[in-house]
């Protein structure tokens, strides 16, 4: 990191900037790494994030929120249903609208992939960090926390 004397403070933090955004996009893929590899496009991830989060939707409205296309949109589910991820019902309040949903083997995937990303960082943490750099890294969670505030 630009610890020199003489960098100005714009360009320290634009080196900050990209020193966190390299690290942060390499624990994202080790991350990703210990959860196993399945190959869903970002798209799929993002519409079963999102039906999580929100529960059941419309392929209207999921299209809606992920800024696509019905038909767009459609492409995108059907991979997920015919993989067993997704599941439709009919919309109690519109017969005509099918209501997409996570299945049961869906979300046990994501709750064991949330647990195996938790358990690989809770280890290297224990195994690389002292208990003082622990305490650093508490202190820059909090300093990162504050970036992100909305």
């Amino acid at each position: 990191m630009s610890d020199r004397p003489g960098v100005s403070p714009p360009e320290r933090a634009s080196a900050l900037a990209l020193e966190l955004r390299t690290s942060l996009g390499k624990l994202k893929r080790k991350l990703r790494g210990q959860a196993g590899h399945e190959d869903l496009t970002s798209s799929q991830v993002s519409v079963l994030l999102r039906l999580e989060k929100d529960g059941p939707a419309t392929v209207s409205n999921l299209a809606r929120s992920e800024a696509m296309r019905p038909q767009s949109m459609s492409a995108v589910i059907a991979p997920l249903e015919a993989a067993g991820l997704v599941t439709g019902a009919p919309d109690p309040n519109d017969g005509r609208q099918t209501l997409l949903s996570l299945t049961k083997m869906c979300r046990k995937r994501i709750q064991e992939r949330r647990a195996a990303k938790q358990d690989w960082l809770t280890r290297t943490i224990q195994a690389r960090l002292s208990a003082q750099e622990q305490e650093k890294l508490a202190a820059a969670l909090e300093i990162l926390a504050r970036l992100v505030e909305d």
